[in-house]
């Protein structure tokens, strides 16, 4: 449960709402924000795991939480160091956030799911596919939808800002870093399709979650996830084709990251897997297109 009086240490009223929808779970010892959300209506399909991305967190689903939640669960947990979770100064790895994910979904019960993923969790949800495949995650998957992330990571456009980061020391940066809501707001923005609006409320609301207990000092550290994918791309993202699992791809065909073609390449591979391009969306479609999304999510969960 949030902390008592938790509404009034929050600049927005939208991180208040949402530490409202969730609860803190303590796992070795750090705590680590996770929502279990009940299906409205009566359950009909298998629950949903929802994994973010980098440098965000869960609360990038919360325009669409309530229409995902229609007749089924969904569970989604802010990795340790982003959103809600504790951020210690430590080494951050796939492994690290895939053992996590993986005991807050033993805590759940939850033995058969769908998977809904999104930038850097593209990659830890190509960890726990390949878990699967190696009988080591006891959870089945019984169906997928990929959307915006670096799964090829050799045709990623990586912004100047992840390129300075990359370029850092695998450490926490100084109280002096030149990283503070007017630079990670407009980083943002440059991921966005040049024809979409996102609210100036929304925008204050990631920056507050991503610099919540300075979290923006250890994004030197958090970013190491693409070093990490280069290493290993062979497992994430052959996990992620190789997975008998019903797939869809969903994407933001603007995104100036993971570009377009990336999707068109995992279709190629995935000829079963239906692509889903969103005109005039970027690299948040859950943000900047939240009915378009959420409508391809759906198509792709239930068809």
């Amino acid at each position: 449960m949030p902390p008592a009086g938790a509404e009034g240490r929050w600049r927005s009223p939208l991180v208040a709402a949402w530490e409202a929808f969730g609860r803190y779970d303590t796992y070795d010892g750090v705590e680590v924000f996770t929502l279990d959300l009940p299906p409205v209506g009566p359950a009909a399909h298998e629950p949903l795991l929802v994994l973010h991305g980098f440098p965000t967190c869960s609360f990038d689903f919360h325009l669409v939480v309530e229409r995902l939640r229609s007749r089924r669960r969904v569970l989604m947990v802010d990795f340790l160091g982003y959103g809600l979770s504790a951020k210690p100064d430590r080494p951050y790895t796939m492994g690290l956030q895939a053992d996590l994910t993986a005991r807050f979904v033993a805590s759940t019960g939850v033995t058969e799911l769908s998977l809904l993923s999104h930038d850097m969790g593209d990659t830890v949800g190509g960890e726990l596919l390949a878990r699967q495949l190696e009988g080591t995650w006891p959870v089945e998957v019984v169906r997928r939808v990929v959307t915006n992330g670096s799964v090829y990571i050799e045709m990623a456009h990586l912004s100047p800002g992840q390129e300075l980061l990359l370029s850092l020391p695998d450490e926490r940066l100084g109280p002096e870093a030149p990283i503070d809501e007017t630079t990670l707001t407009a980083s943002l923005r440059a991921t966005f399709s040049p024809t979409s609006t996102v609210d100036a409320e929304e925008l204050a609301a990631l920056w507050e979650l991503v610099s919540h207990d300075d979290g923006h000092l250890l994004l030197a550290r958090l970013i190491r996830y693409i070093e990490e994918r280069r290493q290993h791309q062979s497992r994430f993202t052959g996990a992620i084709e190789e997975h008998p699992s019903p797939l869809a791809v969903v994407w933001g065909s603007e995104d100036p990251i993971a570009v377009r073609q990336m999707a068109e390449r995992l279709h190629g591979v995935r000829p079963d897997a239906p692509l889903r391009l969103l005109d005039g969306v970027g690299h948040y479609p859950m943000v900047e297109s939240p009915d378009a999304f959420v409508a391809a999510v759906l198509a792709g969960l239930d068809g």
